[in-house]
């Protein structure tokens, strides 16, 4: 028997990464060892009091029953210290603060507060899938906009005021901009909130990439007025070498937290206590600590550089994140082409930009989460295979 999908599940495909990570075990069952330089899976630890505070709580009893679905006061007050300390921002604790199971949960969270059959929603074109999946099954209808080199993969507001924004309800914006690595700055976000406010449009910046390769971590919330038209999603994730643990958290006007707790309520039943209470240590990580791991991906980013001058590709050397952007040679058609050839002949992953949006067509993305002696490998089967 087959029970029918709803139909809105027609509107969104397998993510890309669960297809070819299927693709590379096949090919490894084979006995074909493949090097993936495709996700952004932090193998660096979390600090050292992170994990012990884990275990320690963890010990306790008391520790294992349900949570507040507003997260303990302590992660929140952590979170509040953190964006004062990094950011220069001021976040209430009680009210201004939602802590998340991953700052991805909260792109679905949003979409389905807010969103609905008839509302329109801004999503960057190259830019992260999901904020176009979670969308499309609220019902939305999707507006790309148009982010290019040109441009230092920033958004045109000339070009999208040109268009009729009455139906526009939300835009997603994402900076650090995963996948190119492409910076903001404080006046490009005072011009986004203007935007958002003349057009009445919620601005939801998703930015988990502010500490990779970056000195002066920047949040859309310290610019003036940002709280009445803006949403701020931040994760533990990529900062904090904190993927699997699945911490985030929504930081924004206490009206718009408790609108999206209304829908997240509904969803889960809290985050595990020790996690949060680690969570909290590490979000006291010293500078140093921050600067180490920095230090490791700075020494990546370099070999990642040699390796994509190998394969003739074009980039900048100023980017952010733990991942690099490059343009391919104009001697292949778009990014899977290139991505598959290198696959199949050198027995490497990188993931094809077009993915990430048409936009992303001719660009390819390495990720820097593996040992230097990874990317060194790489560059020697690279180049024997291109030979």
């Amino acid at each position: 028997m087959h029970i029918q999908p709803a139909s809105r599940m027609n509107l969104v495909q397998e993510y890309y990464f669960s297809t070819k990570l299927k693709e590379i075990a096949a090919m490894q069952s084979r006995g074909i060892q493949v090097i993936n330089l495709g996700i952004g899976s932090p193998d660096l630890p979390p600090s050292p009091e992170t994990i012990t505070t884990l275990g320690e709580a963890a010990q306790n009893p008391k520790n294992h029953a349900y949570q507040s679905y507003i997260g303990s006061p302590v992660l929140r007050e952590a979170f509040a210290n953190w964006y004062h300390t990094w950011y220069g921002v001021t976040l209430n604790p009680a009210n201004e603060i939602l802590p998340l199971l991953g700052s991805k949960e909260g792109i679905m969270h949003i979409a389905m507060t807010y969103l609905e059959a008839g509302d329109q929603v801004l999503v960057p074109n190259p830019g992260y899938p999901t904020y176009r999946s979670a969308s499309l099954l609220t019902g939305a209808t999707i507006v790309d906009y148009t982010l290019s080199e040109e441009n230092d993969w920033l958004p045109d507001f000339e070009e999208m005021e040109k268009q009729d924004l009455s139906r526009v309800k939300l835009m997603w914006v994402n900076y650090p901009h995963m996948p190119t690595g492409a910076q903001a700055n404080t006046e490009f976000f005072e011009k986004l909130i203007a935007f958002g406010k003349k057009y009445n449009i919620l601005i939801v910046n998703d930015n988990p990439y502010s500490f990779i390769l970056n000195d002066k971590p920047l949040s859309i919330l310290s610019v003036e007025g940002a709280k009445d038209i803006a949403l701020e999603l931040n994760s533990l994730s990529k900062s904090h070498n904190m993927a699997g643990w699945r911490i985030g958290m929504l930081g924004g006007n206490p009206n718009f937290i408790a609108d999206v707790l209304r829908f997240k309520s509904n969803m889960d039943s809290g985050m595990f206590l020790p996690a949060q209470l680690a969570a909290a240590k590490a979000l006291h990580n010293p500078p140093e600590w921050y600067e180490k791991v920095n230090t490791i991906y700075r020494e990546r980013q370099q070999k990642v550089f040699e390796l994509l001058w190998r394969l003739g590709c074009d980039f900048s050397e100023n980017q952010q994140g733990m991942f690099v952007w490059a343009k391919i040679p104009s001697t292949y058609k778009d990014g899977y082409t290139l991505s598959d050839e290198i696959l199949q002949k050198a027995h490497v992953f990188i993931t094809p930009g077009g993915i990430f949006g048409s936009q992303g067509n001719n660009y390819i993305r390495a990720s820097l989460c593996s040992d230097v002696s990874v990317f060194e490998e790489s560059i020697e089967r690279v180049t024997l295979a291109l030979q």
